[in-house]
């Protein structure tokens, strides 16, 4: 049908307040418009409230014209819908709402034109920001038991992947989250050979942390089955084939219970998380970070996404700080991630491990002996990029500068 929704709220009317109230009046200005506009009224119908205001609706060939006007408050809500299946009509419905508009004449209004035949997948980055993606096909949209999740085709990014209406990842850009979640710690450490990812059910990360031959064995502890199936069934280009790899250990269980309860030692430990909300919450407290830090071999690292320091900069101080009430040595970090709409913040934590000491030559000479290869974004040079920090990002993360000693350091890391 590809149909045509126009809404709009009018605020402060400064027009003739006789079409507040007089329904006969109000009911031939709206037949009026939209036969102006070309569009076909099949009948219509309006009532007059005692002492208030009215309430309309025209029935259209095409689809409806409503009206609702609140005196009381100088107001009025309008909702003008019509259907371009035989011909795009669009422009005859903005015709008819922008009569209406003027003759009432707000001094404010809210105006929203909905595609009705377009999937836009929406993300509230915070109350006041967010952004949205086409999709062109929903592929997968139900209740596991423990969230909600959805798959699309996308045209921007192909398929992609939604947990509690929250965008996870996707095929086209998931590198950028993942390149950057995994290689600063891994290339920082000198020979990783075990490794423990928590959440990363889609297996982007395990497919990055496998790229480095040194690693015997990689645990991932994902709370959700569901999620590792349907990153089977329709996210092969993200994993690549790292679920099969005989050098990957996947447990379907709590990844908070299995952090409190294990006594292996990792080298390095991924938090490849949902954002704070709800029960994923515990796994950004004090307590759990701590566990991790037990949980690490000597030398080891954690790496994990902050949120944004743009759209939530509270939440990327109190992590920050929670951190540094645990480890040594705490390394924010930033990228953009085109999926998430934003400046993205992730930290890298260690009692001794500094991924700022290496030299951006370094880094590629390990590339380079690793055999790493596919990295779309990874490189020595981006990994000094993304630790120079804007100053506002310093600001929430007190403490992170480098030492006056880096250069030496540089040069010491540099010889390995």
């Amino acid at each position: 049908m590809k149909g045509l929704h126009i809404v709009a709220n009018l605020y402060g009317c400064r027009g003739d307040a006789r079409y507040l109230t007089d329904r006969d009046l109000l009911r031939q200005f709206c037949l009026d418009a939209v036969q102006l506009a070309g569009l076909t009224s099949l009948g219509d119908l309006f009532h007059q409230f005692d002492g208030h205001g009215v309430t309309g609706a025209v029935v259209l060939a095409e689809s409806h014209l409503a009206i609702h006007t609140w005196p009381e408050l100088n107001s009025v809500t309008l909702d003008v819908y019509v259907c371009n299946f035989t011909q795009d009509n669009g422009s005859k419905a903005d015709q008819v709402m922008r009569q209406l508009m003027a003759k009432f004449d707000p001094a404010d209004y809210v105006r929203h034109d909905v595609p009705r035949d377009e999937q836009h997948l929406y993300e509230n980055l915070n109350p006041d920001y967010g952004f949205f993606i086409r999709s062109e096909k929903r592929l997968e949209d139900f209740h596991t038991g423990l969230q909600s999740l959805e798959v699309h085709d996308t045209p921007q990014f192909g398929r992609l992947f939604r947990l509690d209406g929250c965008f996870m990842t996707s095929e086209r850009e998931e590198f950028v989250y993942h390149e950057n979640l995994i290689h600063p710690a891994a290339i920082a450490h000198a020979k990783p050979r075990t490794a423990l990812i928590i959440g990363g059910g889609d297996g982007g990360a395990a497919e990055e942390l496998l790229k480095h031959p040194s690693l015997d064995q990689v645990t991932l502890v994902e709370l959700d089955g569901k999620v590792v199936e349907i990153a089977r069934k329709y996210f092969g280009e993200i994993h690549k084939g790292a679920f099969d790899s005989p050098r990957l250990r996947l447990l379907i269980q709590d990844g908070l219970k299995f952090i409190a309860e294990t006594r292996e030692k990792f080298d390095l430990i991924v938090l490849d998380l949902p954002d704070p909300v709800g029960p994923a919450t515990a796994l950004y407290e004090e307590a759990f970070f701590s566990d991790c830090k037990r949980a690490l071999a000597p030398g080891g690292a954690l790496t994990l996404h902050l949120g944004s320091p743009v759209s939530r900069p509270e939440r990327v101080r109190e992590h920050y700080k929670r951190l540094a009430n645990v480890f040594a040595v705490v390394r924010p970090y930033t990228m953009f991630i085109p999926l998430y709409g934003c400046l993205w913040g992730m930290a890298c934590c260690s009692d001794t491990l500094d991924p700022t000491e290496i030299a951006a030559a370094e880094v590629d000479r390990r590339i380079a002996r690793r055999g790493l290869t596919h990295l779309q974004y990874y490189n020595g040079a981006t990994h000094q990029a993304v630790f120079a920090l804007p100053n506002f990002v310093r600001e929430l993360t007190v403490g992170t500068r480098p030492a006056p000693t880096l250069v030496t350091k540089h040069r010491a890391a540099g010889t390995k």
